[in-house]
């Protein structure tokens, strides 16, 4: 089969299209013939060598993360599947991804693919909506009625947590650059004209530290900050009770498939930007590391299955 892999650790030309043998699916896991992953700004840092003692992988590594497909085989033990069921899912970091036409996943990170998205598309949900929710609701535990102010509203996890906070009935004011938007957003502000209170802050942005701790100052007493930018952990206020949060972004299959019924349902939109051919990956690497990568891009196993670009809102991964 084909998989794009690195050898070793660098810049995006460490990336290489090349055959590989085809994974067994052990005890307790899915061999999935692979429909699409997605980009993630994850896949750039561990692909540089910036991430080795979070998350240790062996080379040569195969990265992608998300991955949509069906199921090839069944490993010893495996129930609640069966070939041919469409499936998406979450991959552990540390094996190997989804940027090859087959990868074994634990049966146990899977759901079932939202039937109203297509096959490749639907790898641009599981780690950013997981992101979003998880920090929305396991950590900021985000209510009806309360106030949350997003920054980096116009990303990928943005655009997500954005939906979700608006269907948990909170009032989203959504922070962006000058070329992103916010849709569905109550308000959509510059960074630099932020002055309202709110309840929650969730910063998905790299920004500075002093900039960082000054979203403190826009929380009411009692309220988080929910922080996924992890390299710069989150500050908090004990005199104020306002609790600072780092999010790790864990597989949750039943998360996930509550995710899969919003999108079917039609109270979640899935968009994708772009959607290429699992050999030109390694430029896709090469954008991300310019910072022209912008909208949410599906890498797709199957040539014949990419199309070409569509419009979306989403930012950058």
């Amino acid at each position: 089969m084909k998989a794009v892999r690195f050898h070793e650790y660098g810049d995006p030309t460490v990336l290489r299209y090349e055959d590989v043998e085809r994974p067994v699916p052990g005890a307790g896991q899915v061999l999935i013939r692979v429909a699409a992953t997605s980009f993630n700004g994850v896949d750039g840092n561990i692909r540089a060598g910036f991430m080795q003692g979070p998350i240790p992988v062996t080379l040569p590594h195969t990265p992608g993360i998300d991955v949509s497909g069906s199921v090839a085989a069944l490993g010893e033990g495996v129930t609640g599947f069966a070939t041919g069921d469409r499936v998406i899912g979450f991959l552990p970091m540390t094996a190997d991804g989804a940027a090859a036409e087959y990868v074994v996943a634990p049966a146990d990170i899977l759901a079932p693919a939202p039937i109203t998205v297509p096959p490749a598309d639907a790898a641009a949900l599981p780690t950013v909506g997981l992101t979003a929710w998880q920090a929305l609701f396991d950590h900021a535990k985000l209510t009806a009625g309360q106030r949350i102010l997003i920054n980096g509203a116009g990303g990928a996890v943005g655009g997500y947590a954005v939906q979700l906070a608006k269907n948990a009935g909170a009032y989203v004011i959504g922070v962006t650059g000058p070329q992103s938007g916010a849709p569905g957003a109550d308000e959509v502000v510059d960074k630099a004209a932020v002055t309202t209170a709110v309840d929650v802050v969730l910063n998905l942005a790299p920004i500075d530290p002093a900039r960082l701790a000054a979203l403190l100052d826009l929380i009411v007493d009692g309220g988080v900050l929910v922080n996924t930018t992890v390299w710069m952990p989150a500050p908090s206020d004990e005199k104020r009770g306002v609790r600072g949060i780092d999010l790790f972004v864990r597989s949750d299959a039943a998360q996930l498939s509550h995710l899969v019924a919003l999108a079917d349902s039609g109270e979640l939109s899935v968009d994708v930007a772009r959607r290429v051919p699992l050999a030109e990956l390694p430029a896709v690497h090469a954008q991300a590391a310019a910072g022209s990568l912008h909208g949410k891009t599906v890498i797709v196993a199957s040539p014949a299955v990419a199309s070409p670009a569509v419009a979306s809102s989403e930012g950058e991964n």
